[in-house]
């Protein structure tokens, strides 16, 4: 079906296409018909950061930013849904338009700018959703919180959505708010980690229930940033990291239409990036928290690739829109053959 509709739905403005997409998604599942959509891949449970998942393949976040969706998506066989990146606040994000296909190579550019309806709105959102798998919960800062007080509104997302979420995800990497890749920087990210890492155990007292964190990280860090941030993550004990977001880097891409619009690369020109950061990821941790892996993920082998670079789960997002839900289980397929080499 996927094959029937992309030609149709990439003659559509990007946005446009996403959000009828969304809609079609929610129609399918409100009518039982979410089955003739997508294969479900075959069980391949795994524990990571203490949650069993049905199978290793994920949405990332970014596609379902307040929630809307999470029944229609979590039906094309996801092993995990993210949904997020959500703020305290709503607003509006950049202006459009601020989201290109560049089908030459694969790729994506945005520049959304965290547009989402606030926290409070996702809250009822994931409320409604009849969906009781294993749902992340991507959260940010808002563009006119000050980078000084960023960890003022990752404290008031964390605190509303800690008793819905599997997990949160702590969004530091994207390349569309003003200053927020500075928050990888290792002052402020050792502050972020510890204002975090108390908030957690205070909440996980008051609700009776451990939410792991994660962190993640952007593709366009040094050797030296990359140890810097496993270190600060083993430090404050935090439950996992994902690598990576989206690339400011236009290699491969610069003579493409839109190739040199301003914001974040994703598809397949990341792919080679967001391995090598797994890969140092993997060396430096050396066991001690899990990574997930996004970033290029086209094919069930580069599903495997991440996992043998040291992923223990995989998620995808620029691919579903260039594949389909095929991509789901061929990525499950692919990765019950790679050699777990992971950390739960």
């Amino acid at each position: 079906m996927f094959s029937l509709m992309r030609p149709i739905l990439f003659r559509l403005a990007p946005e446009t296409a996403h959000h009828l997409t969304l809609s079609a998604l929610n129609a399918a599942y409100s009518l039982g018909l979410s089955r003739i959509i997508a294969k479900r891949p075959a069980d391949n449970p795994r524990t990571v950061m203490g949650l069993t998942f049905p199978n290793p393949v994920g949405l990332a976040a970014g596609l379902d930013k307040n929630g809307d969706c999470i029944d229609g998506l979590a039906a094309l066989g996801f092993g995990f849904i993210e949904i997020g990146t959500v703020t305290p606040l709503p607003q509006p994000g950049n202006p459009q338009p601020r989201l290109f296909r560049l089908p030459q190579a694969n790729a994506i550019i945005n520049r959304m700018g965290f547009n989402n309806d606030g926290v409070d709105k996702l809250v009822e959102n994931v409320k409604r959703a009849d969906y009781r798998g294993i749902l992340g919960i991507n959260i940010g800062k808002n563009a006119a919180t000050p980078i000084e007080k960023a960890a003022d509104d990752y404290l008031i997302c964390l605190r509303k959505v800690y008793a819905h979420a599997s997990y949160v995800t702590v969004n530091i990497s994207s390349p569309n708010t003003k200053n927020l890749r500075q928050l990888q920087d290792e002052d402020a990210l050792n502050h972020l980690l510890k204002s975090l890492k108390a908030e957690q155990q205070k909440l996980s007292d008051s609700h009776g229930k451990y939410v792991p964190i994660a962190l993640k990280i952007a593709p366009d860090l040094t050797d030296e940033q990359i140890a810097q941030i496993a270190n600060l993550l083993m430090h404050h004990r935090i439950d996992g990291v994902i690598a990576t977001n989206t690339t400011l880097s236009r290699e491969g891409v610069e003579n493409l239409e839109h190739g040199k619009d301003t914001g974040g690369l994703s598809g397949a020109p990341v792919r080679e990036k967001s391995t090598a950061v797994i890969r140092a990821l993997h060396q430096h941790l050396q066991g001690a928290l899990p990574i997930i892996g996004v970033g290029g993920i086209l094919t069930g082998a580069d599903a495997a690739e991440k996992i043998n670079a040291g992923a223990s789960l995989v998620q995808l997002y620029s691919g579903l829109i260039y594949r389909g839900p095929e991509l789901i289980a061929e990525s499950c397929t692919s990765i019950i053959q790679a050699p777990a080499v992971g950390h739960s």
